[in-house]
């Protein structure tokens, strides 16, 4: 073999093994497309790639919709499924895509956060799979995903996940979450560039106020409860006493600077979002509990949480409007008890 030629091979194969390395961190594959059908509010819809090319035709990449109204106000935006198995803020979003309509200001949906997430089972209850919801155009269903990108678009996880660009250690598969990757890194995992995705879009959209919709076990001390960045914890506390006089107990907190990578935690401190969670119980999520009904569990239906999430957004919006004049209005959505009283597939398209 001459010299050119073993030289020519060489090169080849480390173009190949490059290229190989590439791929363990950002997996060339179509996105997981959902069944959300945009209503007339929606004005027009866009990819998370958009704010940050690299995730274009992976598996993270995701669906944004925008609401955009004619009258000036502030820019809200509203994330589900970071956690694919918390499956009300998913469907509190899909409401927003499918029903609301913005009367003032704008409003940013993703009702999918991470859709690596939602392509396979969740690994605590792997026989749920799908959940289904009837509506007037008849049974739509939806995958009750893990709340971790799939091992099979990230590759391996570390022996410990150190979270950028604190340096503190997590457990190795703490890499896979979404919730532990905030504010994200540019050439990072999958999972870190996906939450940089979102710190571009916060930052690019001048988003004013933002929430990232959750749930807990029905006994976690996390259920029915905003959590917010310290900067906007007086707001929050105003909404908990609204919803207190609504009959809607839920409690706050802030975020804990100890604990970094959370999405309210990290929002808040590195772009101009007021940033909140709210979580609502799911018996999915709950340690004992085998074989759970996710949708129509008889002490906390899917409903019941959806119209929590939808009833917490409301109120802080309103809490906001109180102390700066101002907030992101909207019509098209249901009341807490009419949502509760005629259910979630009534207003699903």
């Amino acid at each position: 073999m001459s010299i050119r030629r073993t030289f020519t091979l060489i090169t080849l194969i480390a173009v190949a093994l490059a290229f190989s390395c590439i791929g363990l961190q950002i997996s060339a594959a179509e996105p997981t497309m959902h069944d959300v059908r945009p209503g007339y509010g929606v004005t027009r819809i866009g990819w998370l790639s958009d704010y940050h090319a690299p995730l274009k035709a992976t598996p993270v990449d995701t669906r944004v919709y925008y609401l955009e109204s004619e009258v000036p106000g502030p820019t809200l935006f509203i994330l589900g499924g970071t956690h694919s198995n918390e499956i009300a803020g998913i469907m509190s979003a899909t409401l927003f895509v499918e029903r609301a309509v913005a009367t003032a200001g704008r409003i940013i949906v993703v009702p999918y956060a991470n859709p690596s997430g939602a392509s396979y089972p969740d690994t605590l209850h792997p026989q749920i799979g799908f959940y289904t919801i009837t509506t007037k155009s008849g049974p739509r269903t939806f995958r009750y995903g893990d709340r971790r990108t799939n091992p099979e678009h990230q590759g391996p996880d570390p022996d410990q996940y150190i979270h950028y660009p604190t340096g503190v250690a997590f457990d190795g598969n703490e890499a896979r979450n979404l919730d532990r990757a905030h504010p994200g890194k540019a050439d990072g995992t999958l999972t870190q560039q996906l939450a940089y995705a979102y710190h571009r879009l916060l930052i690019d959209e001048e988003v004013d106020v933002a929430f990232d919709l959750h749930e807990a076990g029905v006994t976690s001390r996390l259920a029915n409860m905003v959590i917010a960045n310290p900067k906007n914890l007086d707001y929050a506390v105003i909404a908990i006493v609204d919803l207190e006089l609504q009959g809607i107990v839920m409690n706050v907190e802030h975020s804990d600077d100890q604990f970094p990578g959370l999405s309210h935690r990290e929002w808040g401190d590195h772009t101009q979002a007021a940033a909140y969670l709210i979580e609502t119980p799911n018996p999915g999520q709950t340690p004992g509990i085998t074989d759970p009904d996710v949708v129509n569990d008889p002490v906390n239906p899917l409903a019941r949480r959806v119209a929590t999430h939808l009833a917490a957004i409301d109120a802080v919006l309103a809490a906001h409007e109180m102390v700066d004049g101002q907030r992101t209005k909207y019509t098209g959505l249901p009341s807490y008890d009419d949502l509760i009283k005629f259910g979630l597939g009534e207003y699903l398209r």
